[in-house]
């Protein structure tokens, strides 16, 4: 009977320890296995279980002391059957706590582990995620834990594969730059069988990575992705990816041959053209592949007239909508033909709005029931949306600023929409959130979550795309035509989404023929198409003693994208050298540098120019200290066929006199705009023997240059392009003609 009581005392007592264990309560669950050790001093699980409790509790050294103590009494044959029990115990109870996400807990339990099944290669991965999670990797721990070792050994039977990966993915992200973590990374891909998991999840990564506004990840990004392209080396989204990163990191060789093998890729009509236009953007940085881009963009054409002919909308295949972005951008920079390339250009951005309607029918169709009733709210205020994913320290941002204080509240109520912006800083906040009505930040969802709630949540009436086909995602927010009245207007030149009806321009930007060939009404407003109130001014870095200057020599400087480095151009500014004696180049800006010195260097030499006269230079991050620094310029030389935009206003607004190339496109007729509106004609050619006239003329006659400069400085208290109060209430008369037009319409 004392028996029997006995047992059924002990197996209650063990149901309460369990219970008390399962709950957490460990203290608890530590005094009832303290007594099932008393009881039943046979049982070696208690001991376990006690130590586990003693650890769980924070008693560590008090739980190793106890496991040592009992594992002591162990008769030789119980040994590894004991170790083995207590492994299991250990395990389960890891499992548990990281299931909790008390990851500090797991790691602590694994690490007991580890002492007893240092092989045991799975809780070594175990150990590494939990590492990671609680910061405390390093490459001195992963050589600690010995894995390299084991996985280069191949004795891991039960290595769980899928865990590998995790821990892989952990590792490189935590401790990418230590040669020890690639190293293992090397090793563990040869234990992975299954090698679709390994392109899933680094594929993952990498776009994840690659959509990082600031780049922080440049390098890890592309060794994840050609990781990908090991196992898939036709991955187009990858290699486009990669071809990028490398750019960034000012690998231009192996940008570009990354993008010609994404060309050769493609499998489908659309994703040859916009691996092409990518490739043509990647050659352009050089300065010197305008042939070979000039050869595809007749690959271009080509390939359009196909797609036209071949193109039926289809549900299982979309049209990739970057096709506009990728295809339309380059062509400007490489001759000014508006005709041909707005003619290209219209007939891309028509294939792609009809296909994302296609694609979102049933969107589409609602919303155009709320548009055909908007006519209707007449009562209210003008609800005036501004849509861009560059409301920030971008151009864009630097320019749009200023309406946004201007806008009369009493007659409209204005929004910003920004895409794909995840956090939002000073400048944001204080320019494009603070003085509107509403601002809704959009972190990277669907565009057409976007479209839904512009037109069905806010209601708006008009809305302004700020970026035109810089961006895919507002291209087919335009294209699904969420607002009755939609505006293009200073991102770029007009995207010809039909669904566009206006394009904000000036009398200058575009000559008179221009509708002829533009898909959206050219709403020209009366003096100018953009004004700023101006910029901020930090302190230069640049010093003519620094540079080796003479001081009495004549600065010349070009600060462009290496896109714009037309070859043409570039030798008129050697000519304008090599005419004015004791004068200096300076060049700054985005590119391939070295190809671009290259360019620059054979010219010069060709046109009888020494390299001495030419100075290349670092671009300045911050934008107050780059403006400062173009006072050091007696003249800035513009390009062509691709003007300057931002760079012309803040050479205008430093006083520094600026010659100009001027055509026929939009983007060859920003800087004649700018001039013409600030009263400078001096500087302002229309043809290339004009432009080094000028160039040369401004050089030698340093009255001149500083009679621009009291100019320009008085311009700043008489011009409209620094009146942005006048240009605000110019561009809200507009919106309520447009608006009244929009009236108009439905009501005959």
């Amino acid at each position: 009977m004392n028996h029997l009581t006995s047992l059924l005392s002990s197996g209650t007592l063990s149901q309460q320890a369990q219970a008390a264990f399962s709950q957490n309560n460990y203290a608890q669950a530590l005094l009832f296995y303290e007594q099932l050790m008393e009881a039943e001093p046979e049982q070696i699980r208690h001991a376990w279980y006690f130590g586990l409790c003693q650890l769980l509790i924070g008693q560590e050294v008090e739980a190793q002391l106890t496991w040592i103590v009992a594992m002591s009494e162990a008769e030789p044959d119980q040994v590894g059957v004991w170790t083995e029990e207590l492994a299991n115990i250990l395990r389960t109870e890891s499992e548990r706590q990281q299931l909790a996400e008390t990851w500090r807990v797991a790691w602590a339990i694994r690490q007991h582990l580890h002492e007893l099944a240092p092989t045991d290669i799975n809780n070594l991965l175990h150990l590494i995620q939990l590492a990671v999670k609680l910061d405390l990797f390093t490459g001195d721990y992963l050589e600690t834990l010995g894995v390299m070792e084991l996985l280069q050994s191949q004795a891991c039977p039960d290595l769980d594969e899928s865990l590998l990966l995790q821990a892989l993915d952990h590792v490189l992200m935590a401790g990418y730059e230590d040669s020890r973590v690639r190293v293992m990374t090397e090793i563990a891909l040869k234990q992975i069988n299954d090698t679709e998991s390994i392109v899933n999840t680094f594929a993952h990564r990498v776009l994840t990575l690659s959509n990082d506004a600031v780049h922080r990840h440049l390098k890890l990004e592309c060794y994840l992705a050609e990781i990908c392209l090991r196992y898939d080396p036709d991955d187009v989204a990858i290699l486009k990816i990669l071809a990028l990163a490398y750019e960034l990191l000012g690998r231009n060789i192996d940008a570009i041959e990354t993008a010609k093998q994404a060309v050769a890729a493609c499998k489908t009509l659309d994703e040859q053209m916009i691996q092409v236009g990518f490739l043509a953007i990647r050659l352009l940085r050089t300065g010197f592949c305008w042939q070979e881009v000039e050869a595809l963009f007749e690959q271009q054409k080509s390939l359009m007239i196909k797609l036209l002919e071949q193109y039926i909308p289809s549900l299982e295949r979309p049209l990739d909508p970057t096709l506009l972005t990728f295809c339309s951008f380059f062509p400007y920079y490489l001759s000014d033909s508006p005709i041909l390339h707005r003619s290209f250009q219209n007939q891309l951005a028509e294939l792609v709005q009809t296909d994302v309607q296609f694609q979102l029918k049933q969107t589409f169709e609602t919303y155009q029931k709320r548009l055909s009733k908007a006519h209707t709210l007449t009562k209210r205020k003008l609800k005036i949306a501004y849509l861009s994913r560059c409301m920030r320290q971008h151009s864009v941002g630097w320019l749009a600023r200023w309406i946004m204080q201007y806008h009369d509240r009493d007659r409209f109520d204005i929004y910003t929409y920004h895409l794909h912006m995840e956090e939002v800083n000073g400048f944001t906040s204080r320019w494009f959130i603070d003085p509107v009505t509403r601002s809704t930040l959009f972190d990277g969802g669907h565009w057409e979550e976007v479209a839904t709630h512009i037109c069905e949540e806010d209601e708006i009436d008009i809305l302004i795309d700020l970026d035109s086909i810089t961006y895919s995602d507002t291209c087919s927010i335009m294209a699904l035509k969420p607002a009755p009245v939609q505006v293009s207007w200073l991102g770029y030149d007009a995207s010809g989404i039909p669904a566009v009806d206006y394009f904000l321009a000036d009398p200058y930007v575009l000559p008179e023929s221009a509708q002829d060939y533009y898909t959206e009404k050219i709403w020209r407003l009366p003096s100018t198409y953009l004004a700023v109130d101006g910029f901020e001014v930090g302190v230069p870095s640049l010093r003519r003693d620094l540079l080796g200057i003479p001081t009495d020599a004549v600065i010349y400087l070009s600060a462009q994208d290496g896109r714009k480095r037309h070859p043409e151009m570039m030798r008129l500014q050697m000519k304008i050298l090599h005419e004015v004696s004791n004068s200096y180049l300076l060049i700054k800006g985005l590119g391939d540098q070295a190809s671009i010195q290259h360019a620059f260097r054979q010219i010069a030499e060709e046109e009888g120019v020494g390299r001495d006269r030419l100075h290349f230079l670092d671009r300045d991050d911050y934008e107050p200290t780059h403006r400062a620094n173009l006072g050091i310029a007696d003249v800035v030389l513009d390009t062509y066929p691709y003007n300057g935009a931002t760079t012309t206003l803040e050479t205008l607004w430093m006083g520094v006199p600026l010659v100009t190339r001027v055509g026929q496109q939009w983007a060859a007729r920003n800087s004649y705009a700018f001039m013409t509106n600030v009263g400078i004609t001096e500087g302002i050619a229309w043809s290339d023997e004009e432009y080094l006239e000028w160039g040369v003329r401004l050089g030698k006659d340093a009255a001149l240059r500083q009679n621009i400069r009291m100019r320009l400085f008085q311009s700043r208290q008489t011009s409209p392009l620094w009146n942005t109060r006048q240009f605000t209430r110019e561009m809200e008369t507009a919106y309520e003609q447009m608006w009244q037009r929009f009236i108009d319409t439905k009501v005959k």
